[in-house]
């Protein structure tokens, strides 16, 4: 096992010092000690107007037996388009298990980059991340701080099995009252799921909905207990609502939610709404799972949404 690490540790070493050399200025070391690095990857060097922030973990697993832990950090990276380079990140890492593939992710991503500055959509804009970001001081995140965002909400989760559940039948999606406050819209979507790879399909039949995907924001969050290590699997998903995924995934841990997601759209009215947006999006979550029976507390113990009949199969429309 030392030995192993200690190959894994040079080999690491190896990796940033040519990362380092190709991509310069570009690349940042945020913790050294934890392994915690950044790199800037635009369109194009000479009109980046797309660009995005990675931002890798590298476990003392990697790269034998583990991937990185990452995250995407941009404004407009949100819904299909995460999704999409999320698949294309994990697609990498299976077909060159136990090689070093951060090289390999960054021009992935610049590949992407480079054909979103193709399509006829503008460029982002380089100002404000959402509507809100600049209302709460506390949301911005301390290099200490993106250590337990990145093991909380890592894209690839320890137990490798992100692709199981995947062409199975989509999980039964319940979808809650929703609440309006100021012209903005919080609804909140819930489904049994017992993998990672479930967690997409809901995600993809909810994006067939196209009052959904027009959604400012899509935050999700999900629980799952591995049948195969008996681990605690767990992530989380902003949506461009900084802190937003985060702030639902603790919910889920209070209420000890497990074998379950819940995804909260939002349909932004104009007005900001400051801190109460969490609230409404902490709220739309605790009604649905509460009234689904996905809480370990004494009130609901041990029930969760697909083991009550009655409760799985009351389903809301959303309206058109």
């Amino acid at each position: 096992m030392a030995d192993t690490e200690g190959e894994n540790l040079q080999s690491q070493i190896d990796e940033i010092e040519a990362l380092s050399s190709i991509y310069g200025d570009d690349w940042c070391v945020i913790d050294e000690a934890a392994r915690i690095f950044c790199i800037k990857v635009s369109s194009s060097s000479d009109h980046p107007e797309w660009t995005l922030c990675l931002q890798v973990i590298l476990p003392p697993e990697y790269p034998s037996a583990a991937p990185p832990l990452y995250q995407l950090n941009a404004p407009w990276v949100r819904g299909e388009d995460r999704m999409t380079i999320s698949n294309n990140l994990e697609e990498i890492y299976l077909q060159n298990l136990g090689d070093n593939i951060l090289y390999l992710w960054v021009e992935k991503i610049r590949e992407f980059l480079e054909e979103k500055s193709k399509t006829s959509f503008p460029a982002p804009s380089s100002k404000a991340t959402t509507e809100e970001t600049a209302a709460d001081d506390d949301d911005i995140a301390s290099s200490s701080e993106l250590l337990n965002d990145l093991l909380a909400c890592s894209h690839i989760d320890e137990s490798f099995d992100t692709l199981e559940g995947v062409g199975k039948e989509v999980p039964t999606i319940n979808h809650g009252e929703p609440i309006s406050d100021r012209r903005s819209t919080f609804q909140a979507h819930l489904a049994s799921v017992k993998s990672p790879g479930e967690v997409k399909e809901v995600l993809n039949k909810l994006y067939e909905n196209k009052k959904i995907a027009s959604a400012t924001h899509n935050i999700y969050a999900y629980r799952i207990c591995s049948e195969k290590t008996k681990a605690l699997i767990q992530d989380c998903e902003d949506d461009g609502e900084t802190a937003a995924g985060k702030r639902l995934l603790h919910l889920m841990q209070i209420l000890d939610a497990r074998d379950v997601m819940v995804v909260v759209s939002r349909w932004y009215g104009g007005i900001l709404l400051g801190p109460d947006r969490f609230k409404h999006i902490n709220n739309c979550a605790r009604n649905i799972l509460i009234k689904h029976h996905c809480t370990n507390s004494a009130e609901d113990s041990g029930k969760h949404v697909g083991k009550n009949k009655n409760h799985t199969k009351e389903k809301k429309r959303i309206e058109h």
